[in-house]
């Protein structure tokens, strides 16, 4: 999995002009499964979106983490960030996992989070064309994938 997160002071996600997700200060997640994903990347990721200590203290350093400031959480799927653009103009997205193994993950993921955050998570819709808007916090962006842990 990949995850590209970045700190918001809010965030929502609109499909066909109806807004189906908005947050407040907090994270947006976008989000990209590959083939090589399963449920040990699902709760690793999770936890450590969580637990990011990306959020300013009352010196102005960053040293809290989501759950520290109750923050809300927006995940949006994105197989996008599965592009190779190694060869040619025209990005291929083979290694993007297919529907039927993504999306069994995307909402494994969304449900880890919100009872990681105890809290309900907003989200896009998987495979929509969807507007992303947000206010970026910093900016802070940050990107995390499962297959590199180390």
């Amino acid at each position: 999995m990949r995850a590209v997160i970045q700190r918001v002071q809010s965030g929502k996600v609109t499909i066909e002009g109806q807004d189906v997700g908005a947050i407040q200060q907090g994270l947006v997640v976008l989000l990209g499964i590959e083939d090589a994903d399963g449920p040990a990347d699902v709760e690793w990721l999770a936890a450590k979106i969580a637990a990011l200590r990306i959020f300013s203290d009352g010196e102005g350093k960053m040293n809290h983490s989501v759950m520290e400031i109750d923050g809300e959480i927006l995940v949006v799927s994105q197989f996008t960030l599965h592009a190779s653009t190694k060869k040619g103009t025209r990005p291929s997205f083979i290694k993007a996992a297919r529907p039927e193994h993504a999306i069994p993950l995307y909402e494994s993921f969304l449900k880890t989070m919100e009872s990681t955050l105890n809290k309900p998570i907003q989200s896009g819709q998987f495979g929509a064309d969807m507007q992303v808007s947000l206010i970026n916090d910093g900016p802070v962006t940050l990107w995390i994938d499962t297959q590199n842990k180390s």
